[in-house]
């Protein structure tokens, strides 16, 4: 079970069984309130104003008409009604089924299409870093202390339609650290969009790859038989050493801490999801192997070979999630991949989603991949699905994001229309019932259709501003 950090403003702290919130424009804390600090009084009012609408718009429900919306968890309604309040869905259905409350903000939306925020599983945005050249297997590293939230590539998956991520260290180790989840908020500090474990430890998986990125000189393994076996002796310690834990409440009697055998413990026990970087048709069977062994959940990435071992990746319930590109390479063991992977997982009974291994491909052509994989013969739905509720299943985030149902999370896409036509454009994202992406948006448009680097922080002064501030 996830829980997200509790907005301090509007709904207070409550305990993992309550309603689940984040951090509010508003928060004294923020960095929007902080900066407040550094402005002369007459710049402090207009963004005092801004806030404090943007505070009272959270106060009210808001009610988007005339759009078709595409739910995904149930067929798409034309001219329907998605009602949202404090930053979750109270209604989607026909305009004819809702009772709009009186006090309701209506944003008319006719002609063009809702879905859910797309969810990435496999990314790369904000410039991280993981495990360094010292040792293959590095389970300790925490991708969180290696996030940078101003990287622009975080605003250009915004510009995608993006709201939830799976951020990742690199695939040149066996086991390159702990992965985190994340809510693509307007953010200053890493910390403003976590998604939390019920302890209140920021949610994420573990980076695992075999094939080639791990065959390097030592001490890394040269074969892929000496990749597996490092990872098996690895799980092995991590079981005896929960084993020892189980049970011993004296502090003396204890193992020796270690932080790499903890985060193994946390997969083992089925709190950490193993996201596993693979390739070739061989590699792809020696993962379902080892999860077979060791009982840990994983999800498969890439899987260039998937359409040959379909039936496998079925058989053992793994899901996969793939990556479309129409311009491949660079990979020897992706030498083979196709755009019929989506179809030969769909027609084998195995889960389906999507990834942008951003920077590999741009978060802003997400949309893109579903397309190319129906083209190719995948169905509209499962593809649609790929790009939101399968990929929230994958991150154990389906029961808040994925699907426009009550109760869930108001993170949602206005598209201008069907989001596998190459015409369709993302008009605006929205996040828990906050618009983080606005097309219409000077500032949001650059990074919508600018290139690489495209609205970078730059320092610069402005009037109210003191020298040297960074804007945004």
């Amino acid at each position: 079970m996830l829980i997200f950090p509790a907005n301090r403003v509007f709904w207070g702290r409550g305990g993992t069984g309550g309603r689940r919130a984040l951090p509010a424009s508003g928060d004294p804390g923020s960095g929007s309130n902080r900066r407040l600090l550094r402005l002369g009084a007459a710049a402090m009012l207009p963004l005092f104003l801004a806030t404090t609408q943007s505070a009272l718009a959270q106060d009210r429900p808001t009610a988007f008409l005339g759009a078709t919306i595409l739910p995904i968890s149930g067929p798409p309604i034309e001219d329907g009604v998605l009602l949202i309040h404090e930053g979750r869905v109270l209604a989607v259905a026909p305009a004819t089924a809702v009772a709009i409350p009186p006090d309701a903000e209506r944003i008319d939306l006719a002609g063009r299409v809702v879905m859910p925020g797309l969810v990435d599983t496999h990314s790369h945005i904000s410039e991280v870093e993981g495990a360094d050249s010292s040792a293959p297997i590095q389970p300790e590293i925490r991708i969180l202390d290696a996030i940078n939230v101003r990287d622009s590539r975080v605003r250009k998956a915004r510009a995608g339609g993006v709201t939830t991520v799976n951020v990742m260290p690199g695939s040149g180790h066996l086991l390159s650290g702990q992965t985190l989840y994340l809510k693509l908020r307007e953010a200053r500090v890493t910390e403003d969009l976590l998604i939390l474990f019920e302890d209140g430890s920021p949610a994420g998986g573990i980076k695992m790859a075999n094939g080639t990125n791990s065959r390097r000189p030592a001490p890394f393994p040269g074969t892929r038989a000496r990749s597996a076996a490092l990872v098996r002796e690895q799980f092995i310690r991590a079981r005896e050493y929960r084993e020892k834990l189980a049970g011993v409440d004296d502090s003396d009697k204890r193992p020796a801490r270690d932080l790499g055998l903890e985060a193994l413990a946390e997969v083992l026990d089925g709190r950490r999801i193993v996201h596993h970087h693979t390739h070739r048709f061989d590699d792809i069977l020696t993962v379902l192997r080892l999860r077979e062994e060791f009982g840990f959940k994983v999800v498969l990435h890439h899987v260039s070979d998937a359409w040959k071992v379909a039936g496998e990746i079925a058989a053992a319930g793994v899901p996969s999630s793939i990556i479309v590109i129409d311009s491949p390479g660079g990979k020897l063991e992706a030498m083979d991949v196709s755009f019929r992977n989506g179809k030969a997982l769909e027609d084998a009974g195995a889960a389906v989603a999507f990834h942008t291994d951003d920077p590999i491909t741009d978060s802003r052509l997400f949309l893109r991949m579903a397309a190319l994989a129906v083209r190719a013969g995948m169905s509209r739905e499962k593809a649609l699905e790929g790009l939101t509720l399968a990929a929230a299943r994958m991150l154990d985030l389906e029961d808040r994001v994925g699907s426009l149902e009550a109760g869930k999370d108001a993170d949602f896409v206005v598209l201008s229309g069907d989001p596998l036509s190459l015409y369709s454009k993302v008009l605006q994202t929205w996040v828990e019932g906050r618009k983080v992406f606005d097309l219409e948006d000077p500032d949001d448009y650059l990074h919508a259709v600018g290139g690489y680097g495209a609205g970078l922080d730059q320092p610069r002064s402005v009037d109210g501003y003191l020298a040297g501030e960074v804007l945004r």
